[in-house]
């Protein structure tokens, strides 16, 4: 039998670094029946003080040739019973370890200073990032919270790697002014032991592995989708040749009264990401945030760019709404994924807006995935802004949750 690959995955609470440590390790390391390729450790905002002494911990108990990882708000993994833990705001450390026979893995850290122009031709972007385009390339990106580039580093991966699957989050600190901390470990390399706080790590999987994502935006449509007649950068002129501002309050009119207090606080724009896909449903859309209008000029600011010709709809995002199109989502993956492969592990990057604060109840989004994709390690992190592709582009979303799902490659099996 060819050698098979594993993953796992081990969460600890305990208050001590060293004691959550051993802890992890122990526990991940045991689950393991051949040794680990790969670690992707995330710690929560709680030990901030101690960020620099987790890589040297791991280095004396984890024998690992390449590890990522970052801080969260709160950090996602398995318990010793095997069930999904999302962990907010208490200290806790979440190890995923993976056994990847005949996977590639390169590591690269680059931050914005060093990012081409986004006119560049796609070999600046292999340069910098060091990895050939084919075979391609599977990304799993960890970038700081502020003036990481990521936008512009989302774009160039696009352009360079047609084809690739990017998932990850923003690293996320505790609270206001908290800091946050990337890590990044290859024993053979460059990134030797190393804690940064800008810029962005990130690993490129290779070979037989396929890595597919779930993005949960959690939003639902209102009203019917209009058609952007006037736009200048991302402030949008005319909805229908009608004052944007004018068809937004015709819209919230019609609401229920329910609905009309849900708008005052969690109104977006879902911006269509196929322009020839007629029937537009739910999931077909990049949600952005509504930045401000202009009552003079019934003008509405969103934050993304917009061009006249794209069509958009406003949405509602609620727990309900979020519930829902996260069950939507895992449906359609569990039906079209029945012939191939199963799953053998996860990644969440859920935003700390979701959560206990959103749905009033702890686990919510991890126990809605285990049921549909139950028995495998899920880690993961609450991040500052969470990055996965919708219509075949990659963004940075807020108040999503996105999962990475790992399983090996149908035509090596």
């Amino acid at each position: 039998m060819a050698d098979q690959m594993q993953w796992a995955n081990a969460l600890s609470t305990r208050h001590s670094l060293e004691a959550a440590v051993t802890d992890v390790v122990e526990r991940a390391v045991s689950s393991l029946t051949a040794p680990a390729d790969l670690g992707l450790v995330f710690i929560s905002s709680a030990f901030t003080s101690e960020y620099s002494r987790l890589l040297p911990l791991l280095a004396e108990k984890l024998s690992v040739p390449i590890l990522i990882g970052c801080s969260g708000g709160g950090v996602i993994g398995t318990t010793v019973n095997g069930e999904t833990q999302e962990l907010e705001a208490e200290p806790a450390i979440s190890l995923t370890l993976a056994h990847l026979p005949g996977v590639n893995i390169q590591v690269f850290h680059v931050v914005a200073e060093e990012l081409p122009d986004l006119d560049s031709s796609p070999n600046a972007w292999l340069d910098l990032i060091g990895v050939p385009p084919s075979p391609t390339p599977q990304f799993i990106l960890l970038s700081s919270s502020f003036a990481s580039g990521i936008n512009d580093l989302l774009q160039g991966l696009d352009f360079a790697y047609p084809g690739s699957v990017i998932v990850g989050g923003q690293a996320s600190g505790g609270g206001m002014g908290g800091r946050a901390a990337l890590f990044c470990n290859d024993t053979g390399g460059e990134e030797h032991q190393n804690l940064y706080r800008e810029g962005t790590v990130g690993i490129a999987l290779t070979g037989n592995i396929v890595l597919e994502t779930i993005v949960a935006q959690g939003c639902r449509p209102i009203g019917k989708p209009l058609q952007v007649t006037k736009a200048d950068r991302n402030i949008i002129l005319e909805l229908d040749e009608k004052v944007p501002l004018v068809v937004l309050r015709d819209l919230i009119a019609s609401l229920s009264e329910q609905e009309r207090i849900l708008a005052q606080h969690s109104l977006f724009v879902g911006v269509a990401m196929d322009e020839f896909k007629l029937a537009l449903q739910q999931g077909d859309f990049l949600i952005r945030g509504i930045l401000g209008v202009d009552p003079t000029a019934g003008a509405i600011a969103i934050g993304d760019r917009v061009r006249p010709g794209q069509r958009l709809q406003f949405h509602l995002r609620d727990a309900e709404a979020s519930a829902e199109d996260l069950e939507l989502l895992l449906k359609s993956y569990q039906d079209q994924r029945e012939s191939e492969p199963s799953a053998v592990a996860a990644l969440m990057f859920s935003c700390l807006g979701r959560g206990e604060g959103l749905y009033g109840k702890p686990n919510f989004d991890s126990e809605l995935f285990r049921r549909y994709l139950n028995d495998i390690p899920v880690g993961g992190f609450f991040c500052g802004g969470e990055i996965g592709p919708v219509g075949g582009r990659t963004f940075l979303h807020a108040y999503t949750s996105a999962f990475g799902i790992c399983r090996q490659n149908n035509a090596e099996c």
